[in-house]
């Protein structure tokens, strides 16, 4: 008995620098959010001011009395519609202004049409829940097309819940064209501010995200290649810790989803920047694909930098054109960050690639001759396997290439005396526009 008092005395007694402590990580954690992307800051006091805008609504007494208890719509809007990129709150604007007028009118619509047949008490209902039952279905079931779920599953989700409001309501309640039409006014201003907001304070560009995103995944691959020739074939006289360049592809790996959301957003975006009306965005899902294909084979050269290498002697036939391979494809898919990054044709990376390609071409005919007879197959299988990697990822490159152009082509990139490399770029945009976007990005 004793030692438990003894032992809730000493938790009592240590609460206090427990709670301290649990405030100063919290507090840290705060101040790392905002230090890695101070948007994310700008962000917040974009909504509060959107709503304090909209709180309008009750503070003013002729607002109020024009609307009501439904000016709670607009402030509710605001909360559901404000994200952090311009696209994203567009997307979310449209599909939840549109979705409550078209409901809403639907909606009305089906109550008088069901009403002015005057079939009764008993019969109205009943195809007033039909009515209900077939629209709910058929707009649930619109929500599995994958170009609807992309775009307007949200707008299709408001849809329903306003529908049903609507619909369900009107059979009991006289005044519902009333309260139907202040609440989609409230809705509608509510997004109309939020977007407001969104565009002309500071605005975060989903587009501009997902441009810098590519360029940095590009540049982190290329960083890649251009060491692992020395590190692999033990030339290298870096410090371990100077080789964190060497994991930062791993980010590249997991980088679709977020790609897919930046894109989808961007696509509501208007002109900005050097983006003009109806800029190839859907390229830059295509140029993230071979990245990720690239980062790969990369991933498994990683591999074989972590296992237990091979003898000198082995590795050595083939140092010469691999060492090649890689340095040249490091340096090309870097000049390939530098032309998205830029907006400026790639066209000086072809030089790098034909070195790399020529490198693969005299690999290919080292590995034909008979440098491997009086050699032990299973210590030649590792050194073989990370050549026809470096294969792939020159064959990769390329096509990494094709695609970048193709992009240049249709957004009409043009060539700048002074092109810089991404990692040059001081603005908090360009620091942070890597996987963590939190569609809310992260």
């Amino acid at each position: 008995m004793v030692s438990e008092v003894t032992k809730g005395w000493q938790w009592l007694m240590a609460l206090p620098s427990v709670f301290s402590a649990k405030v100063m990580d919290t507090m840290s954690q705060l101040k790392k959010v905002g230090k890695e992307d101070p948007r994310r800051v700008v962000h917040s006091l974009k909504v509060a001011l959107a709503i304090t805008l909209v709180s309008l609504f009750y503070y003013v007494k002729p607002l109020y009395n024009g609307f009501g208890s439904s000016a709670m719509w607009a402030v509710f809007t605001v909360i559901v519609v404000s994200e952090f990129s311009v696209g994203a709150t567009l997307g979310k604007g449209f599909n939840r202004g549109f979705a409550t007028f078209l409901a809403g009118a639907m909606g009305l619509g089906s109550y008088y049409m069901v009403n002015s047949m005057s079939m009764g008490h008993i019969v109205e209902p009943i195809l007033l829940g039909a009515l209900i039952f077939l629209i709910t279905a058929g707009v649930t079931y619109f929500r599995f097309l994958p170009q609807m779920k992309a775009r307007y599953d949200y707008g299709l989700l408001v849809f329903i819940l306003t529908f049903c409001m609507v619909s369900v309501s009107s059979y009991r309640d006289c005044e519902i064209l009333d309260i139907a039409l202040k609440r989609v006014i409230t809705i509608l201003t509510g997004g109309l501010i939020s977007i407001s907001v969104s565009i002309f304070v500071l605005p975060v560009w989903a587009g501009g995200d997902l441009h810098n995103l590519e360029s940095k995944n590009i540049e982190k691959l290329g960083n890649f290649l251009e060491g692992f020739g020395e590190e692999y074939f033990g030339t290298s006289e870096v410090g371990d810790s100077n080789k964190s360049f060497l994991q930062g592809y791993k980010s590249v790996l997991n980088s679709k989803q977020v790609e897919e959301n930046l894109a989808n957003f961007a696509r509501w975006e208007p002109c900005h920047g050097g983006f003009r009306y109806g800029h190839p965005w859907q390229q830059y899902l295509k140029i993230g694909n071979l990245s990720r294909q690239c980062a790969y084979r990369i991933d498994a050269l990683n591999g074989f930098l972590n296992s237990t290498k091979t003898l000198i002697e082995i590795r050595s036939k083939i140092q010469e054109p691999c060492m090649k391979m890689s340095t040249e494809t490091g340096k090309a898919l870097k000049k390939l960050a530098v032309a998205i990054h830029n907006m400026i044709p790639p066209s000086s990376v072809d030089t790098h690639i034909a070195k790399s390609k020529v490198a693969a071409t005299s690999l290919r005919s080292i590995i034909k001759t008979g440098l491997w007879e009086e050699t032990n197959l299973f210590d030649v299988i590792p050194v073989l396997t990370v050549a026809s990697l470096l294969v792939d990822v020159v064959s990769c490159t390329e096509r990494l290439a094709e695609s970048i152009q193709e992009l240049a082509t249709l957004a009409k990139f043009e060539n700048k005396k002074h092109p810089t490399s991404p990692r040059h770029e001081e603005t908090p945009q360009q620091h942070n526009s890597g996987p963590h976007h939190v569609i809310a990005i992260n």
